[in-house]
């Protein structure tokens, strides 16, 4: 059996349990045919990984990782972040999946865990839908040693002080598009294309594992000192270490919700692929929305009544109630 492919995210605390549960029942709603590997770390409750088992979900258990101590803050606003640049341990992936992350070769006792390598991972968050099958992702054209994500949006609607000057209108990937041409030419980036043209949104990532694509970024990340001026965590990181090594995709692919208020000439709900429920707010964690978002996050509702639906038919008890502890009632 060759490499293998998979749809990866990360789970640290219990609270995402049921976004991390509605996103592998999306894949497989829509068919997709690659399994959804979740990284946890050792922080992680017992309870939520007892949880993954009984959902026959693969999971794989890694350290923490984060810039040198003292060397990089966030704004209040953003401690939802802290986590997030622990979602690229999975470049170690090369590996295999199964694989407790250990610094030196793991035991003896461990090497058993070891499962067939990956060629290739599509990175989501886990506050992500996927409303269409996307395994062509797993086949987008990459040279070696580049990756593929879709552009950050630099509108800055909520004006958050803390964001870039340069985050307006005029300097978003999105503003020039609309569909149809949005859905094949997403913007490129040139020479003289805004700076915020170079910013991907890494909700969404298509990633070659390889163990010294890994290694240089874990030394970039203890080293640079462009590390303390990194607003949003493991997105700075990729945009800055991948420079000119990344390939921009479809908004389709990480439809970020906003777009749909504020890019209306390239959005269609139709065809949405993933939808990522960016910003502070989490459809599971509140039913009180602005009226613009209401109906996306019904959408995400839609899919946790059906989970909930299977776990009870199945007798998942213990999942059930979890589950319902960490949404909104």
């Amino acid at each position: 059996m060759g490499p293998r492919k998979a749809y990866v995210t990360l789970l640290t605390k219990n609270s995402y349990l049921p976004a991390a549960l509605v996103l592998n029942e999306s894949l497989q709603r829509v068919g997709s045919k690659y399994p959804l590997v979740i990284m946890s770390t050792p922080s992680l409750p017992t309870e939520a990984k007892e949880a993954l088992t009984r959902q026959r979900i693969e999971t794989t258990t890694v350290n923490p990782l984060q810039p040198t101590p003292n060397t990089h803050a966030l704004s209040d606003l953003d401690a939802r972040f802290a986590d997030t640049w622990t979602k690229l341990r999975c470049l170690r992936f090369d590996r295999g999946f199964g694989l407790v992350e250990f610094e030196v070769e793991p035991p003896l006792e461990f090497q058993h865990r070891r499962l067939i390598s990956s060629q290739r991972i599509v990175l989501l968050d886990c506050d992500m839908i996927v409303m269409r099958n996307m395994d062509e992702l797993f086949d987008t054209d990459l040279p070696d040693g580049w990756i593929a994500a879709a552009h950050v949006c630099a509108c800055n609607p909520m004006k958050f002080a803390h964001y870039p000057a340069d985050w307006i209108p005029e300097n978003c990937a999105y503003t020039p598009l609309e569909h149809p041409t949005a859905l094949t030419q997403p913007t490129q980036i040139q020479p003289d294309s805004p700076r915020a043209y170079g910013l991907l949104n890494s909700g969404m990532v298509v990633l070659q594992p390889s163990a010294e694509v890994m290694a240089g970024l874990t030394e970039f990340l203890s080293t640079s000192p462009l590390v303390s001026t990194f607003r949003f965590p493991d997105q700075d990181l990729l945009a800055t270490f991948y420079e000119g090594r990344w390939k921009p995709l479809p908004w389709c692919y990480n439809a970020l919700k906003t777009l749909r208020k504020l890019h209306e000439p390239l959005w269609r709900d139709e065809e949405i692929r993933c939808l990522h429920y960016i910003l502070a707010v989490k459809p599971w964690q509140t039913k009180v929305v602005d009226e613009w978002e209401k109906g996306m996050h019904l959408w995400w509702w839609d899919r946790y009544r059906i989970l909930e639906d299977r776990l009870s038919q199945e007798g998942d008890e213990e999942t059930l109630r979890l589950s319902r502890e960490n949404v909104a009632q």
